[in-house]
């Protein structure tokens, strides 16, 4: 947890690089670094659920067991703490567990009234525009930007984003940080 914790606080010491930049090389203490294709895979990989989970909602499919899988692909929970918070989260805004996670992307759990399910809008499009992307620990990276959720009917959405990334045992990222949020609008 210390060098969680460690690694979560270089990031606000270090400059990103930015997506058109060439991926730093970082020294190795363990394992295979986490590079930044891997994370733009992720990113894409995560974008491209959040579309399926709405689209099995609108086929009249099982779109809790799509949102279950996808959180289970995405989110380390099974590991260990995960700090998320979810831009339309406000009154319960913190989902340390599997079931805020699960609750925010479908709704209908009672222990978080303000939940109307997210990935059921349904989204045909997720695009991310990396403001950076830092390796230090080399154990985790960290991508902080903006995406945009399209739906079906009506304008994009930007909505700004944290988010850090380890590596599973099998060799997959895993989100332990995501934070993301609408864009200031002024006082």
């Amino acid at each position: 947890m210390r060098a969680f914790l460690s690694a979560v606080a270089l990031v606000g010491l270090t400059a990103c690089v930015t997506e058109t930049a060439a991926p730093s090389a970082v020294a190795q203490s363990s394992g295979q670094c986490i590079t930044e294709q891997e994370v733009v895979a992720a990113q894409t990989a995560w974008g491209e659920g959040i579309v399926k989970i709405g689209g099995v909602y609108d086929a009249g499919g099982d779109y809790v067991a799509a949102a279950s899988d996808h959180i289970n692909r995405f989110y380390a929970y099974d590991l260990g703490l995960v700090l998320f918070k979810p831009t339309l989260a406000a009154d319960e805004q913190f989902r340390s567990s599997f079931d805020g996670a699960l609750s925010y992307f479908v709704g209908g759990n009672p222990s978080f009234p303000e939940d109307s399910g997210f990935a059921l809008r349904p989204w045909t499009k997720v695009r991310w525009l990396n403001e950076g992307i830092t390796n230090n620990s080399c154990d985790m990276a960290v991508a902080m930007g903006n995406y945009y959720f399209t739906p079906k009917v009506g304008e994009e959405t930007k909505v700004e984003y944290t988010i850090g990334y380890i590596r599973d045992d099998a060799g997959d990222l895993r989100m332990v940080v995501h934070k993301s949020s609408l864009p200031y609008g002024g006082a």
